[in-house]
């Protein structure tokens, strides 16, 4: 089967021919439909991430076919539409059973950083990994949802965001539109943050008011937008020093700072300004299981709209150059 590899940080991209894999016991193949396309990738070409080896498949946004089953499968079965959960949880430390299996203490496998992801024809995955996708929703949508609208489900969550709440996002790519939605379910006034104009357009058209980033004081608009007040949430997803330390400019007294995002650099913080307006800084890595099956639900009954341009799988480097100089609006997703 053909499948994208991954050989090392400024090394090029290979679409190689390589053995199919076959299930083992309590395993499914899949065969792939559809595998988004995250900004993930581009930290493991930069070198900021590193898989656990080289070389790998990448792609951890995955939605498809049961094809195979392995011993002892009976759930789901051969011909199932599923999406992949990307972090493969044992399901029985203690992080697992209390819920919170996307910080499992013993992972059977991490899609592109561990195991060979989904930019290719085929991949296998433990059953328990692979969620049904409900009626209705096209597989070529449910792909990001498994990065980019499950992690803006538990985002949300981790900020407990609410009724009346003003949240900035502070970045428009695939998982800040999924988040102007999702915040917006919950209640929330927001204000999305960008760059480009046709993302800007798009987080509108969404429902959110917008400030584009190139224009504009981010933090002085924030505060015009809430008459001096400040947020009361900003979703960081870009990481870089100078977004994080205007993230902080627009926070307002007791309002949250949650970062997604990462990038090499390091953000300086001056503590007195966090304590006298008893302000917190928290963060949000992926997403558990049952935040999947809720994206899922929630873009299946419309509530949640994935928008998605599509390629063939040959063309993930020049996809994924697109996605660095920002010409992706919502997400790419690869087509084998």
């Amino acid at each position: 089967m053909r499948a994208v590899r991954f050989h090392g940080p400024g090394e090029p991209l290979t679409v190689d021919d390589v053995e199919s894999p076959s299930p083992g016991p309590g395993q499914v193949l899949v065969d792939v439909v559809a595998a988004g396309v995250c900004g993930t990738e581009l930290h493991f070409l930069d070198g900021l991430l590193a898989p656990a080896r080289t070389p790998i498949t990448l792609g951890h946004e995955v939605a498809g076919t049961v094809s195979t089953v392995g011993e002892g499968v009976t759930d789901p079965a051969v011909g199932d539409r599923v999406a992949v959960h990307y972090f493969h949880s044992c399901g029985s430390c203690d992080r697992c059973t209390a819920g919170d299996d996307h910080l499992c203490d013993a992972p059977l496998g991490f899609l592109a950083f561990v195991t060979d992801g989904g930019f290719a024809e085929q991949l296998v995955v433990p059953a328990r990994s692979a969620v049904p996708v409900p009626d209705g929703l096209d597989l070529v949508e449910a792909a990001p949802l498994c990065c980019g609208g499950a992690t803006a489900v538990h985002a949300a969550r981790v900020a407990g965001t609410g009724e009346g709440d003003v949240a900035v996002v502070y970045g428009t790519g695939g998982v800040g539109l999924a988040l102007v939605q999702v915040l917006q379910l919950a209640g929330a006034r927001v204000l999305a943050v960008g760059r480009g104009e046709q993302r800007l357009a798009l987080a509108r058209e969404l429902g959110a008011e917008t400030v584009n980033a190139s224009s504009e004081d981010v933090a002085v608009r924030v505060r015009e937008l809430t008459g001096g007040r400040g947020a009361d949430v900003v979703f960081e997803l870009v990481g870089t020093a100078d977004t994080g330390a205007i993230a902080l400019a627009c926070l307002g007294k007791r309002g949250a700072l949650v970062y997604i995002g990462y990038s090499f650099d390091k953000v300086p913080l001056f503590p007195l300004s966090l304590v006298v307006s008893e302000q917190r800084i928290l963060t949000s890595v992926g997403n558990r299981r049952s935040e999947l099956v809720e994206a899922l639900e929630l873009a299946a009954s419309g509530r949640l709209r994935t928008v998605v341009t599509t390629a063939p799988l040959a063309d993930a480097a020049a996809v994924l150059e697109d996605l660095r100089a920002g010409r992706v609006v919502g997400r790419a997703v690869l087509v084998p």
